[in-house]
């Protein structure tokens, strides 16, 4: 009576869709439950998908070819386009910081692994896809992996009698060692260097304070005699002021507050509302006079400041100065948060789909321009699969245009992994293509992440467990635990000590780096914990591309280079 349910839920080695997709989805499930376990601050997270993948396959648990291939690539496109979009803004503003020193810290310690692989292989005759399974299981990098699978299986369609390994077997045995060696070397060289959290904090503060590109506001009244009389526009040329915007002012004597032209002259006492970053704005008082203490600038009856979201396409990629809501509603944008980053509102910033603009003025005139910049936040609830689809579209061509290069067996492609990612980071960074706009609200883009992870790991722990205890025992599983102590450990001890020692990197930011240079979000969660701040989030963030994209290249060149 029950014997198709038997069947759904019984191993098989020939299984048709409906018993793939069971076996899929115990994976995920059971797998997602397993992460969430706690030992300490330690948790496996999404990563557990594949262990569990592995002992279902180990069982006798099969998914059809066809499916399991797609289901692979199609979660590891998902996975690293939610990456692009999420970290684009911030990754190409970082250069101007000390980003370019992070990204060289951690491209060297990438590079640094891919010399230690080659020379494994070298040494011990390993197989080069299965060292590159080592290294990419060593530093827990999973579009490594699937852009290595890639590249063999164009090699095998190009060679058919050629007949390779499976990278995966030795990514899976190594991976435990990738997310433990880093909290380990985290754990360790927070001792061994004897750091000062309290210290470490306060220097970052000190080195951070004036660079920060918080906008923020403050009240100022006028007291320089120098200035009276002369128009906002004269006073911002005499002082040479180009980042501070003006967003309210009243005159002395008054209490009524208005949004001031560049017309608009300066008397004595006048009170202003000042905006732009902290730098910025403390130069301006200065300059003009002295912090204010005034309450009804703030609270004027005719004059408001709201929020406003950008969802039309008559205001989709024009600049301020082309919407010109100062002359056409007496209005003034004073600030633009976009993917969570706070921009001055200078009149030649383009604004893109999902910017939120801070508007000061009248509420009529705030209820009409509404109607010219959407401010629907029901639009932005809602999925844009064009959008979507038609970024992962041009991912994928991108990805998949050869790069001929002399005496390579085949063309060197970006893949399913550099591909979108790059592709997502320049729709991020330019606000979209045509109709396809970068704007995704955080909750799709990490149910887009988790879910693109979870596909991948279960699907290459299910075709991996098939054969992964008889692989351990015919490859001496511990002994590639050894090899990949070498590439977990030798890069980031080096990184650590050049970072702290040559280039005096804090402590925090050090940590993010070291977490990001090995690609690991279990690494950053036990760190953001461990020392409790988020300071972290922002290096790892700022290497992460970069290293995606160079461990994506490091792991097809080996391939490419070495395969036999």
């Amino acid at each position: 009576m029950f014997d198709w349910f038997n069947t759904l839920f019984s191993p098989n080695n020939e299984p048709d869709i409906t018993q793939s997709l069971i076996v899929l989805l115990i994976a995920i499930s059971v797998g997602f439950f397993a992460g969430r376990i706690r030992i300490g601050n330690i948790s496996l997270g999404v990563s557990a998908v594949m262990f569990v993948g592995l002992f279902l396959g180990h069982y006798g648990y099969r998914m059809d070819e066809s499916i399991l291939v797609f289901v692979r690539d199609f979660g590891l496109i998902l996975f690293v386009y939610g990456i692009g979009i999420q970290v684009g803004p911030s990754f190409f503003s970082s250069f101007k910081k000390d980003g370019l020193l992070f990204n060289l810290l951690a491209v060297g310690a990438v590079l640094l692994g891919g010399i230690i692989t080659y020379l494994i292989h070298i040494v011990t005759k390993i197989d080069i896809e299965n060292a590159v399974g080592l290294m990419s299981g060593s530093v827990t990098n999973t579009p490594g992996l699937g852009a290595a699978k890639s590249t063999l299986q164009e090699i095998q369609n190009q060679f058919p009698s050629k007949v390779f390994s499976d990278p995966t077997i030795a990514y899976a045995i190594t991976y435990p060692l990738g997310v433990f060696g880093i909290i380990l070397t985290i754990i360790l060289s927070k001792s061994v260097l004897r750091i000062d959290l309290i210290k470490e904090t306060l220097s970052l503060k000190n080195k951070t304070s004036d660079k920060e590109n918080i906008i923020i506001n403050e009240k100022c009244r006028i007291t320089n005699s120098d200035l009276l009389g002369k128009s906002i526009y004269q006073i911002f040329k005499e002082l040479d002021i180009h980042n501070v915007i003006i967003s309210r002012l009243k005159n002395s004597g008054s209490k009524v507050v208005y949004s001031p032209s560049l017309d608009t002259k300066i008397h004595d006492k006048d009170v202003l509302m000042v905006v732009g970053n902290q730098k910025d704005v403390d130069h301006f008082i200065h300059l003009v006079g002295k912090i204010s203490t005034d309450l009804f600038i703030e609270t004027g009856e005719d004059l408001i400041a709201k929020f406003v979201f950008v969802t039309t396409k008559a205001a989709t990629h024009k600049t301020l100065a082309e919407l010109d809501l100062h002359n056409k509603f007496d209005l003034k944008v004073t600030r633009v948060v976009r993917s969570g980053l706070e921009l001055l509102a200078q009149p030649s910033l383009e604004l893109f789909y999902g910017d939120k603009l801070l508007i000061v003025g009248n509420k009529e005139a705030i209820a009409e321009v509404e109607k010219i910049i959407g401010n629907s936040e029901k639009h932005l609830l809602e999925p844009d699969f064009l959008s979507l689809f038609g970024g992962l579209i041009i991912g994928i061509i991108i990805g998949s245009i050869p790069i001929f290069i002399p005496s390579l067996p085949v063309p060197l492609k970006l893949g399913f992994a550099a591909g979108p990612l790059i592709t997502a980071l320049f729709i991020s960074r330019y606000g979209g293509v045509g109709a396809i706009h970068s704007y995704i609200n955080n909750g799709a883009i990490y149910f887009m992440k988790d879910l693109g992870i979870c596909l991948f790991f279960a699907a290459v722990g299910i075709h991996a467990g098939a054969a992964f205890y008889d692989n351990f025992i015919k490859f001496n599983g511990w002994l590639w635990i050894y090899y990949g102590c070498y590439i977990t450990f030798i890069p980031l001890i080096i990184m650590v000590l050049v970072g702290r020692y040559i280039f005096k990197l804090n402590f925090y930011q050090l940590v993010g780096i070291m977490s990001g240079a090995y690609t690991d979000p279990a690494a950053l969660a036990f760190s953001t914990k461990y020392l409790d701040s988020e300071i972290p989030n922002q290096s790892y963030a700022t290497v992460y591309p970069m290293v995606t994209i160079s461990r994506i290249f490091i792991a097809q060149l080996l391939i490419l280079l070495f395969a036999s």
